[in-house]
Formats: structure tokens, C-alpha cells, sequence
């Protein structure tokens, strides 16, 4: 047995809970004895031991409800934990910022769900709070998403309009996401719905400053600082005086951006977030080194489709915010001809705003999720850590989506918002899950990259249209070309023996697994046939198998545009014929290459999945003396080890 003692204040004296010492180990009988939990949920098997336990101790129990805390963790209380006494309510929170043009200030639609003490025992407790543009209504098709079909520099084919956007009207609880997690564990759950969605008034904007600061307004609402209204359009107030003031954020996606958002305001009161695959930049969402590059799975979307896509707002007001936003704003600026990056896009990377950022930030991400990229949670991440922020990161090797295991939340959570030392800001900066392994078992390193990973410079040798190699030897200069289709796959590309669609170069055999850790980078000199050329980069597992496992092929990918060989700002034309130079980043990995496979540099030109389909027939020409790839590998280059 293993005995947790577990202090609280509604017991008369302090209550020992006595928690088997298999509990962690032998899931599947918990299962047997708590049939109510999945069989991968550990915390509900504990939730429901703990419960148990404190029933059968009710007797004891004396005074008001509060929250109960063992091991540093919020734990489900009996008094909290029955749905139906639930308090429910929504209201209308008034901001500092008018986006539909009405001459009033924006007010935004939120609900709260919280515990019935708060009303009658006078229980203040601190907000977990989700915030989002989807909540209330999105577009019913993709239909209207721009055709990539054209050359590259053109100016793009006219998409057709998107259809209206229902507004579906939630009330009184705008969402039931987070609700029965946290409320029973001593949290109410606020929702919000984001400028010009559902209820909430104003223009959608798409990373505009309103996103920002709506959410700032609830949080200030919360705190007594902002004022809340019982309807859209009066003037009778309702207050948050059960709240504690402490409020942390979180969600996945545009859900998990907004907390980051909310957090560059400074806003005072927000104490922590959990921002799960959030897209920081709209620029390097959008937009790759320069190219024209789309979200994994969403061909043809831009900044001005996902506005179409959440504008759900008061249909009196669609007018005025498509003229203001979506086309002097958004087509006005986003620029699909050049690529380039400029003041629309910068003001839309919250990269940009970090100086007041003070929340503690658990973020998590997926190494494979190709549609909101794993570099936007680690750019904010190293700036966190080197501005003395509070933060973690959680990565695993999926895709888009996917938080962080509930203890490691319940830690954060109840360490920011109800003060309890339980030591995570101690704990070990970066958890990765490893490769096969379940997400609840993620692996503690010190940092990320992994504090050992050092760069090592590889360089291609002749035969890449077949299989050159890829060594720790730098080449004499020597040519190689690329004939651009679009009609052929990466996938494609990487598994055929040879093509004169692509260049591949690989190392031998390794004979020891190989770590791979960090931002790996390429230099590399070529020149194009047309004045611009789609440059697309993948790093692969050879031999490439089409697995359906998600860590057998791709190791990580990349794109840029030569025309921004000098600066992202500036592109300029390409001289046919003429050699440039550009480095620039890939996609961040954390990865163990197995013994026996081979590292694979592909080199091609359209990128069917992400970027533009121009023609089949454009020339990309590499020097191979100016292609160096720098990896990031745990232990350096004394660790590859090749078969002969």
C-alpha cells in the first residue's frame, strides 16, 4: 500500500486517503472495478478512488465545501461533483474597442458554469476559460477556398463567394468542453465567443488586435474591471464576485491561439495557459520563407477564407466587416502574388508581442501536424524561456491536436490559479512523447532541443535523380535538375527509385539509432528556368514505405520561395539561368531514426499537398557545392554510425 495523506478544510481533522500502490500499475483491473472509466484515463480511476473514499467518510465531513488537493493535483469533490446543481448562466461583457463601426462598444457573448456554493456558501473559486470563433456556427463547405491552379507571381483566379454562415445561438452555455473536468475539481468553466461570432457583437478579424482583447475584457470582467450585462443592449450588470480574480486559458487550434493572444495584453488575473497547437503567425501559417504555401489538408485556404469561414455574427453588421476586414483588410494586404511578409502580416504574429506575456504556458504540439506547424509553439516557447516565463512544452509524434496528459494540466493549473506548491515550474522544461508510445507517458528531458543535440553539416554527392549520398564530406560543384510536376506526390516522388522530378540523397545504412533533435536547416544554391519556381524540401526515413505509421517516412519538411534569397520582406524575380543562394529553416523535430534505415534529403519544386500547381515544365537547377544541410543530432557526428 501507499499511503497519500490529504489535507482539506471541510473535514473536522485531517483525513488520510490510503490510494493502492498498483492503481498506476495495473490499469486493467481498475478498469473491472470502475467500469464507468476508459481504459487509458488513469485520472479517472483515481478521480473515482478518491471519490469513493471521501463518501464513505461524509459523516466527518463538516462546514462549507472548498477544493481538495493530493499530490499537488485538484481533486473531484464530492460536493462539487453532481451536474444538476450546477449554476448556469450567460451575459454580455462589454469591451474597450468598437470593430463593427456602430459608434458602441463591442460586447461579447460569455457563459459561465460554476458550482452551486459559489451562491450559497459564498465559495470563490478561480476560471479555467476557452475562447473561441467556432463555437457558434461556421461555413458548411470548402467550396469557396482559392484554386491554386496557376503560375506562380499571377495574379490568382477570382474565388466564388462563401455561403452565409449560420449563427447557432447557444444559451445558456455556449460550450460543454472543459465542464465536467474542472468544474467537479473546485474551477468554474467560461466560455466566450470571439468578436462578430454568435452572439458576441463586432467584426471577425483574424488575428486582429479585437481577438486579443476581447478575451482581455472577460478576464477583466472576472476581476471586477470591465462590465458585464445581463442582455446584448441593456444596461442591467452582473458581476463575477464569486470568482477568485486567478483564470487560466486553454484549447486546441484557433482555440489554442487565442490564450496567447489574450496573454501579450498582460492582462492582470490571467495566471496561466494551455495553449494546444496554437498558430502563432498567420505569416508562417499561410506562408512559407516566402512561398505561397497552404495548411496541411486545407488546399487553397487563406487569411480571407477562414474569416468566411467563422463569420458568424449578426447578419445586420456581415456588410460593413466583409468591406472593412475581409477586403480592405485582409485582400487588400495578404499579398498571394509576391508572398511576402509586410506590416499585415507581422501585426498578426504574436511573436511580436510578447513583452508583456507574464502567464505560465504549458504548450503542446505534434511533430506531424502539417496543418498549424510545430515551429509555432516553439518560437514562443525559446522566447518564454529566455524572457524568465514560466513554460513548458508537451510534444508528441501526432498530428493536429492533442494536449497534454491531465495530470500534467491539473499540475499547472492548480499551481497557477490556486497557489499550491506543488513544484512543476521545477520540473523538467520539455516532455516528448517517443515514438509508438501512448501520450499519457511522455519521456522529461531538460530542454528542448535535447541539451545534447548539436548541428551536423551533411552534403549531397552526385546521383540524386536516382539516389546519391548524403555525407560528412563537402562536393565539388556539380549540377543537378529538377523537372517540375505537380501531378506527382511527394509520397511518390520519395518512393520511387528514380525521377527526374526530384533529387534524393541519402546516408548510408545506419547502423546505431540516430536522434534527431532541434531545427534542422538548409543552405542551397540553384536557379530556375522562370522567373519564379515553387521550392519544396522534405527529410526522410529511407527506404520510404508509405507506412501507415506516422513516424516510418517523413522525418520533416520545408518550403521557401528563391525570390526571397535576400529578405522576406522583398522578393525580386528571378533571373533564368542564374544561381542564388538561401538558407532558411525546416519544420522542428524530435525523432529517433532506427538502426538500418537511411537519412534522406528530397529535393523538389510543387509540393502537390501545400504549395501553388503551376504547369509541369519549370527547371530547377541545384549546385550541389552550394546544398548543405545542417541536422541537429544528440550527440554530433560521433554518433553516425554507417554501414560499410
Amino acid at each position: 500500500m501507499v499511503h497519500k495523506e490529504l489535507t482539506q478544510r471541510t473535514f473536522s481533522a485531517p483525513v488520510r486517503l490510503v490510494l493502492p500502490g498498483w492503481m498506476l500499475g495495473l490499469p486493467m483491473l481498475f478498469v473491472a472495478i470502475f467500469p464507468t472509466c476508459p481504459a487509458s484515463t488513469v485520472a479517472c480511476w483515481q478521480d473515482l478512488a478518491v471519490e469513493e473514499q471521501l463518501e464513505s467518510q461524509e459523516p466527518e465531513i463538516q462546514g462549507k465545501a472548498a477544493p481538495i488537493f493530493v499530490d499537488g493535483q485538484a481533486q473531484v469533490v464530492p460536493a462539487f461533483r453532481k451536474s444538476e446543481d450546477w449554476i448556469r448562466h450567460d451575459l454580455f461583457v462589454e469591451t474597450e474597442f468598437d470593430s463593427d463601426g456602430d459608434g458602441k462598444l463591442d460586447r461579447m457573448h460569455v457563459s459561465v458554469v460554476r458550482q452551486v456554493q459559489t451562491e450559497t456558501e459564498g465559495l470563490k473559486v478561480p476560471v479555467i476559460y476557452e475562447t473561441s470563433p467556432y463555437f457558434c456556427g461556421i461555413a458548411a463547405s470548402n467550396d469557396y477556398f482559392w484554386d491554386p491552379k496557376h503560375e506562380l507571381g499571377a495574379t490568382p483566379p477570382n474565388r466564388p463567394s462563401a455561403p452565409a454562415v449560420k449563427t447557432d445561438v447557444n444559451r445558456p452555455t455556449i460550450s460543454r468542453s472543459l465542464i465536467r473536468t474542472w468544474v467537479p475539481r473546485g474551477f468554474a468553466v467560461v466560455h466566450s465567443c470571439s468578436p462578430g461570432t454568435g452572439l458576441s457583437q463586432g467584426c471577425p478579424t483574424v488575428g486582429g488586435k479585437n481577438e486579443s482583447l476581447a478575451p482581455k475584457a472577460v478576464i477583466d470582467w472576472l476581476n471586477g474591471r470591465a462590465r458585464g450585462f445581463t442582455s446584448i443592449d441593456g444596461d442591467e450588470t452582473v458581476t463575477a464576485d464569486w470568482c477568485t480574480g486567478k483564470v487560466g486559458m486553454t484549447g486546441t487550434s484557433y482555440n489554442g491561439t487565442l490564450p496567447i493572444a489574450a496573454a501579450t495584453t498582460g492582462v492582470e488575473g490571467l495566471e496561466a495557459i494551455i495553449p494546444d497547437a496554437p498558430n502563432t503567425s498567420y505569416y508562417h501559417y499561410y506562408r512559407a520563407n516566402g512561398l505561397v504555401r497552404h495548411p496541411g489538408g486545407y488546399m487553397g485556404e487563406d487569411i480571407d477564407v477562414l474569416y468566411d469561414f467563422i463569420n458568424s455574427g449578426d447578419v445586420d453588421k456581415r456588410n460593413h466587416c466583409n468591406q472593412s476586414v475581409r477586403q480592405e483588410t485582409h485582400l487588400a494586404n495578404m499579398d498571394r502574388e509576391t508572398g511576402d511578409l509586410n506590416d499585415f502580416w507581422a501585426g498578426r504574429d504574436y511573436h511580436n508581442q510578447l513583452d508583456n506575456f507574464r502567464a505560465a504556458a504549458l504548450m503542446s504540439h505534434g511533430f506531424n501536424d502539417w496543418n498549424v506547424m510545430p515551429s509555432h509553439t516553439l518560437r514562443i516557447y525559446q522566447s518564454l524561456k529566455e524572457r524568465g516565463v514560466p513554460v513548458q512544452n508537451y510534444f508528441h509524434q501526432g498530428g493536429h491536436g492533442g494536449p497534454p496528459p491531465m495530470e500534467m494540466m491539473n499540475k499547472w493549473f492548480t499551481r497557477f490559479l490556486y497557489g499550491v506548491e506543488n513544484g512543476v515550474e521545477n520540473e523538467p522544461q520539455s516532455w516528448v512523447v517517443r515514438e509508438d508510445n501512448n501520450r499519457e507517458q511522455p519521456v522529461p528531458y531538460a530542454a528542448y532541443p535535447h541539451p545534447d543535440a548539436q548541428m551536423v553539416d551533411l552534403y549531397p554527392q552526385a546521383g540524386g535523380n536516382e539516389a546519391g549520398a548524403l555525407s560528412l564530406n563537402p562536393v565539388k560543384p556539380v549540377t543537378e535538375k529538377v523537372i517540375d510536376d505537380v501531378n506527382i506526390t511527394g509520397a511518390q516522388l520519395a518512393a520511387a527509385n528514380q525521377s527526374p522530378h526530384r533529387l534524393v540523397y541519402a546516408t548510408p545504412p545506419l547502423t546505431a539509432p540516430v536522434h534527431i533533435s532541434g531545427t534542422p536547416k538548409l543552405t542551397i544554391r540553384a536557379s530556375s528556368s522562370k522567373p519564379a519556381v515553387n521550392l519544396s524540401v522534405w527529410l526522410v526515413a529511407l527506404p520510404y514505405t508509405d507506412s501507415p505509421s506516422i513516424n516510418d517516412d517523413i522525418i520533416t519538411r520545408g518550403w521557401a520561395d528563391l525570390q526571397n534569397h535576400k529578405s522576406l520582406t522583398e522578393s525580386e524575380p528571378l533571373e533564368p539561368g542564374k544561381f542564388y543562394e538561401m538558407t532558411f529553416e525546416l519544420e522542428p523535430d524530435d525523432q529517433i531514426i532506427p538502426a538500418g534505415q537511411q537519412i534522406g534529403l528530397m529535393i523538389f519544386s510543387s509540393d502537390r499537398d501545400f504549395t501553388l500547381w503551376p504547369e509541369p515544365g519549370t527547371e530547377l537547377t541545384v549546385d550541389l557545392g552550394g546544398v548543405k544541410l545542417e541536422l541537429p543530432i544528440v550527440g554530433g557526428a560521433a554518433v553516425l554510425e554507417f554501414e560499410d
